[in-house]
């Protein structure tokens, strides 16, 4: 695997390749990060909550024909595993709860379930962690899995108090136990934008390789602000990658072959924007039925053209919009910014990462408004 999916700060590896003309390392990057690949564990009783916070992290409700369930259809002892509807290779796993035995071994539940393969496991609770949970989150950290959290999912019953007494008394369990600095996250399983999701967010980004947690904020539905941000800002890190390749393409002196790249790259990554935003006509449709808003309201929202729709005239027509608006000082900016050996090709860098970006910016706006509408309405 190249260097570049390996690496903790992308766009510094990114910068290095295109020195060292490492185009190929350029073109995976850009690959992985549109695949968006993750495999995420969610451990503990299959109640309600969780089977809530599945749907949620999917963008789904109860309702929804993809939703995870209670009774759950798998056996009580087996995986089951939901991918995400439009990001296919996101995939949430509802590993079986913990069980209390006495006789309960860690490391034969790791390697039943092949625990040390995924991304990050989730151990999920409603009232405070169990003895053996906190046997398995030892055992995962002995064995240098280091994204392994304790999450507090609050029930239909909780108040602001009750949550708080039990986060008190889990932290007591987990220092009693002897985690160092344990720390327990409240997450409302159906509302992620309430309590303390987006702190648990931050910190398994802070944890996770770059790319991966780049795949995992992708993947996410845009349920708030910030959110929409850290989205914006991973696509701009994706834009620069698509932009570098850009660069990289257009030095080969066949005509319109960086043209064509360019357009047909974007198309992707706006594609993925556009579906990663929860801009498209279903993710409105299943928002406005979950929160109770005319559909309508949501649509007229949208005032960037590939909010509703990504076509491959529009790109081409933004590309061509940001080739006539990139003056040539800003070119020259560029061009010193680069590498001495692809100056010469500055200028399609600068159109590609213009373009894209605006772009970005744009459906940005419109998924804020949206989001602002939805949760007023809470």
């Amino acid at each position: 695997m190249a260097d570049v999916l390996r690496s903790l700060n992308l766009l510094e590896t990114l910068k290095e390749s295109i020195e060292k003309n490492n185009i190929s390392d350029i073109k995976d990057a850009v690959e992985d990060m549109l695949i968006s690949r993750i495999n995420i564990a969610v451990a503990g009783d299959r109640s309600a909550e969780k089977a809530a916070f599945i749907n949620s992290l999917r963008g789904l409700g109860q309702e929804d024909e993809e939703a995870a369930h209670v009774p759950s259809s798998a056996a009580p002892e087996e995986l089951a595993v939901f991918p995400n509807p439009k990001h296919p290779d996101f995939r949430l796993w509802d590993v079986p709860s913990v069980p209390n035995d006495s006789h309960f071994e860690a490391e034969d539940y790791i390697d039943r379930y092949k625990v040390l393969r995924y991304n990050a496991i989730i151990l999920t609770f409603t009232e405070s962690p169990s003895v053996n949970s906190v046997a398995l989150w030892r055992e995962l950290r002995s064995l240098q899995k280091e994204t392994v959290y304790f999450v507090l999912l609050a029930s239909i019953k909780d108040t602001e108090k009750t949550l708080e007494t039990k986060k008190i008394g889990s932290l007591d369990v987990l220092k009693t136990q002897g985690v160092p600095l344990p720390k327990v996250f409240l997450v409302n399983p159906s509302a992620l934008e309430k309590l303390h999701f987006l702190t648990f967010l931050e910190v398994m980004r802070g944890d996770l390789p770059e790319i991966r947690a780049h795949a995992f904020i992708l993947a996410l539905p845009a349920f708030s602000i910030p959110l929409v941000n850290q989205k914006k800002d991973a696509f701009k890190a994706l834009v620069w990658a698509a932009a570098s390749l850009s660069c990289g393409v257009s030095a080969i002196p066949v005509p319109f072959v960086a043209s064509m790249v360019d357009a047909t790259v974007a198309v992707r990554i706006l594609s993925k924007a556009q579906i990663s935003l929860c801009l498209y006509d279903d993710s409105l449709l299943r928002m406005a039925r979950h929160r109770g808003i005319d559909p309508s309201r949501l649509k007229a929202l949208r005032s960037c053209a590939l909010s509703v729709e990504v076509s491959k005239s529009e790109v081409k027509r933004c590309l061509a919009k940001a080739e006539k608006e990139t003056s040539t000082a800003t070119a020259r900016l560029v061009d010193l910014a680069m590498p001495s050996q692809t100056r010469s090709v500055g200028r399609s860098f600068t159109v590609m990462l213009h373009a894209l970006n605006a772009a970005i910016d744009d459906m940005g706006a419109d998924a804020e408004k949206v989001v602002a509408t939805v949760t007023e309405k809470q």
